[in-house]
């Protein structure tokens, strides 16, 4: 097992072990205990008290981002003629119909961050499930990117609209932005993901549902929410 090097090590000696904080305080932390020379993302890891696998305790949504991810998202859209342009005039990054399609079958090209398809082409795209499920790159109508209104969906992607699902082990991560982002930004983009998520609890869900909260630079060791005050907070 590959072991943390030394100035991970150094900056996680620098918490209080067993020490959990307020949303607004971590986010400080984070900032302080970074060291890369990149601008890291800064990530926020939620563990929920669901069973995935049970269909009804399923948690997935989006959540608009205040002030976005810092990250330039590539934005893939399947759709033809009025709708294609749409697209291309909203920011869109590729757009295609079967020939885009064609491509990521046949040369598995997944150089995009988000797919968005009109409904018509979902008979061509849910050919490419086995390709874009996996990567969770495939357009779902629960999450806003199956719909006709195209221009909406880029414009809102682009703008930090980004997707949250529950994973096997019950976590969700979600990007809340840049190391570089000043901390009432990002205490602001946490906020967000937090309270949607607590909209999203299913009814099937029992007991304690928001059991830890974490957040964390790209490199550096993560800090602990305290989820009491990360509830009350959201």
């Amino acid at each position: 097992m590959a072991s943390h090097g030394r100035k991970f090590r150094e900056a996680r000696e620098k918490l209080p072990a067993g020490s959990k904080f307020a949303p607004d305080e971590a986010v400080q932390l984070v900032k302080q205990l970074s060291f890369a020379k990149f601008d890291e993302t800064v990530e926020m890891a939620v563990r929920l008290g669901v069973d995935p696998r049970q269909a009804d305790q399923n948690v997935r949504g989006t959540v608009a981002l205040p002030h976005g991810t810092g990250k330039q998202v590539r934005v893939l859209v399947f759709a033809k003629g009025d709708k294609a342009k749409e697209a291309e005039e909203a920011g869109a990054d590729v757009v295609g119909a079967d020939d885009i399609a064609k491509k990521i079958q046949e040369e598995q090209w997944l150089e995009f961050d988000t797919a968005i398809a009109t409904p018509d082409m979902m008979g061509t795209v849910g050919r490419l499930g086995k390709v874009l499920g996996p990567r969770g790159l495939m357009p779902n109508p629960k999450v806003g990117t199956v719909t006709f209104d195209v221009g909406k969906a880029v414009r809102e992607v682009k703008a930090g609209k980004v997707e949250f699902r529950v994973e096997k082990a019950g976590i969700v991560h979600v990007a809340i932005g840049k190391r570089s982002f000043g901390p009432d930004r990002l205490i602001e983009n946490a906020h967000a993901p937090l309270s949607s998520l607590l909209r999203a609890k299913p009814a099937a869900a029992k007991g304690n549902y928001l059991m830890s909260v974490a957040v964390s630079t790209t490199m550096g060791p993560s800090v602990r929410v305290d989820p009491a005050t990360a509830r009350a907070a959201a």
